[in-house]
């Protein structure tokens, strides 16, 4: 019965050490498998990085132009401003050139007209060349006022070419009109041809410049409007890798804290299974000790009885001796102490087969008991390793975690800097906006004078 009890423990414990080792199996695949999604993990999250840095780059670049757009719409407005300056200072002249006409129209004599021209074709031609002149000055008021609606994006070398012709016309323009003072009557008219067709060519440069800056200025709000698209693709794409990089990594986590559990299950398991083991080799143990007691009490017996069985042999020989009975008398003792001396024999064989049993279950026992122990040092040893692994693991994900703090923190960082040019952007397109002309100034060129 002992035996078969112990059989079936062996068997026992023999499945739960298989259990044991398949379990120590699948700990060790799930470990292999962890190191290759952290090293997955590691890969995706260098090559977001390098996504991320390469948005910062692309921002700083926008940024920059950004920067020198707004540096030449300010320049821009400051040469619109002084280009207005320069138009009321235009209007002025020709106000003035207007009443000087005027002045010598009315001054002029016939009989100082040549001889060919009547006194009509005379007042004809200057009113003539006054209409001109108010058709030019009414000209040149609407151009000043198109000017005013103008956008401030005006190329600076233009401007400055345009900024200097009109100085210089203005110097030519005064000292005209200085020898407008000094000049007779007879050359007034071929005078006032002359500052005419000055001013007709100084209007018909302002035209081209206006054209060539409004030819600028549609192409500077095709590039504003294409960096507008660029930025809001590089957004949405941004938004895009951020919203996919957070479901990857959502389910990592998830993963990550179900394998976590199970490893937690499988330690529970296992440091269960360990305490049973320590509980049943103490048992075992109790149960050696309680045979060896046993053992060592029959070996104790055995030796009582041999010195008995030894001592009554000696009894029975002395009294044989002294009685030197012979014959039946003598016989019949003798059978009686031949027939206990049997009985004794047999017992100390059963006592002796009992011990060997014992002897043998025993070696069972001690051969059962190292295996055991052997086992319970190597599944001690594994859940040592493994919980040196999962402690190992806890830090890699705390890093992991940090780490995907800190990522999460700088592209919401850069997602305000996209919004930021984004606004900066938007403000940028509505001064240009509200800078830009009412009406096309193309219809409103002016025509040639001769």
């Amino acid at each position: 019965m002992n035996q078969n009890e112990w059989e079936i423990r062996e068997t026992q414990r023999q499945r739960e050490l298989e259990e044991a080792k398949g379990r120590a199996q699948q700990m060790e695949k799930t470990m292999r498998w962890w190191s290759e999604c952290t090293s997955n993990w590691r890969e995706k999250w260098a090559k977001v990085r390098n996504e991320r840095n390469q948005a910062r780059e692309e921002a700083k670049q926008l940024r920059s132009q950004l920067e020198s757009a707004v540096k030449e719409s300010h320049s821009f407005k400051k040469e619109k401003n002084e280009l207005e300056i320069q138009i009321s200072q235009l209007k002025k002249e020709m106000e003035k050139v207007h009443l000087s006409l005027m002045k010598h129209a009315g001054q002029q004599k016939e009989p100082e007209r040549d001889i060919n021209e009547s006194p009509d074709q005379f007042s004809n031609d200057g009113l003539k060349n006054v209409n001109s002149e108010d058709g030019l000055v009414t000209k040149a008021r609407s151009v000043g006022e198109n000017e005013d609606n103008k956008d401030n994006k005006i190329i600076e070398t233009q401007s400055h070419e345009v900024l200097s012709k009109k100085f210089d016309a203005d110097f030519e323009e005064k000292q005209l009109i200085q020898k407008l003072n000094s000049k007779s009557d007879d050359d007034d008219t071929e005078y006032f041809t002359q500052k005419l067709k000055m001013l007709q060519l100084r209007l018909d440069d302002a035209v081209k410049a206006l054209s060539g800056e409004k030819d600028e200025k549609k192409h500077l709000l095709k590039s504003i409007d294409k960096l507008r698209q660029e930025l809001e693709d590089c957004k949405k794409d941004a938004v895009r890798e951020f919203l996919t990089m957070q479901e990857t990594h959502h389910a990592e986590l998830r993963i990550i804290n179900n394998s976590l559990q199970e490893e937690m299950n499988d330690r529970e398991s296992l440091e269960r299974r360990l305490f049973e083991t320590r509980a049943e080799l103490e048992r075992l143990q109790s149960e050696n000790a309680c045979e060896w007691a046993k053992r060592e009490r029959l070996e104790s017996e055995k030796i009582t009885l041999e010195r008995e069985n030894k001592k009554i042999k000696a009894e029975l020989l002395d009294f044989q001796v002294s009685t030197g009975r012979s014959g039946f008398n003598a016989m019949r003792p003798q059978d009686a102490l031949d027939s206990e001396l049997r009985l004794l024999q047999q017992e100390l064989m059963e006592k002796n087969k009992e011990i060997t049993e014992l002897r043998h279950s025993q070696s069972k026992v001690k051969k059962m008991l190292s295996e055991a122990n052997i086992e319970m040092g190597h599944a001690v040893r594994r859940a040592e390793q493994y919980e040196t692994e999962v402690k190992r693991l806890r830090s890699r994900v705390e890093e992991l975690k940090k780490e995907l703090t800190i990522a999460e923190d700088e592209l919401d960082s850069a997602s305000s800097a996209v919004r930021r040019l984004q606004r900066t952007n938007e403000e940028l397109h509505a001064r240009l906006h509200k800078y830009e002309p009412d009406n096309d100034y193309d219809g409103g060129r002016p025509q040639t004078i001769l």
